[in-house]
């Protein structure tokens, strides 16, 4: 059987006896058809693996905390990526496969070119959705830190806080990342489907961002901004 992984946004302790939440206790005993006696995996985002024994799988599932152990598999690169809001399920898979790529941070961006432009519920029901994404790469992904959701927030209120070093990507950029030097903490910011416009690289670049090149050809949104975080995770993380 499939070694299941939950989060759970509680304490957790060895020898505790709980009911997991109502998520966790339909994907167990509804989805899954999980057997009553086995042992699942818990986090809630502290760094550690909790295993626990399924003592009842009924309407809500109980278990029993029976050890712990930190996880490992952070990357030693903190990496943020400020990303302009994408339509719909491209945003989804962003995000989706950001945090797979070890991602710390996600700053979703209202920029000039954004066709999404959500506010009021429908944003807040947006954000929801967004975390509830993160929460599944992590548990898909063997991830026990939940990557932070910032608040979506415009470009220009983004761009003028400190977020650490900033690269802006952009195909008329000069400098690669082969050429930059290694770093322990780094954000990627990038446009949506149509790119940021000339004013906010500029902008970008007078609030200290350094332009990326990706590489010779004009990449998608979703393309440039996985490939960024791969490559980086390659040269600075894991």
């Amino acid at each position: 059987m499939k070694h299941v992984r939950l989060y759970q946004n509680a304490p957790l302790k060895i020898n505790d006896i709980f009911l997991l939440d109502e998520y966790g206790s339909h994907h167990l005993a509804k989805v899954l058809r999980f057997p009553q006696g086995q042992d699942i995996t818990l986090f809630n985002g502290d760094g550690c693996e909790y295993r626990a024994n399924v003592l009842s799988v009924e309407k809500r599932c109980e278990v029993k905390v029976i050890a712990s152990t930190i996880n490992h598999n952070e990357s030693k690169l903190t990496l943020t990526l400020a990303q302009g809001i994408a339509k719909g399920e491209k945003m989804d898979f962003l995000i989706q496969k950001a945090v797979e790529l070890g991602v710390s941070q996600i700053v979703p961006i209202f920029t000039q070119r954004c066709v999404v432009r959500l506010k009021g519920e429908k944003l807040k029901k947006r954000t929801q959705h967004w975390r509830k994404i993160i929460i599944g790469a992590c548990e898909q992904s063997g991830r026990s830190i939940v990557p932070t959701l910032f608040d979506p927030i415009d470009f220009a209120d983004f761009i003028e806080q400190d977020f650490g070093h900033k690269f802006v990507l952009h195909h008329r950029a000069q400098q690669s990342l082969l050429e930059c030097e290694p770093m322990s903490q780094a954000t990627i910011v990038i446009g949506p489907e149509g790119g940021l416009s000339d004013v906010e690289i500029e902008h970008a670049v007078e609030c200290g961002a350094q332009p990326l090149l990706l590489g010779a050809r004009v990449l998608r949104t979703e393309t440039a901004s996985l490939a960024a975080i791969a490559n980086m995770q390659l040269l600075w993380g894991s």
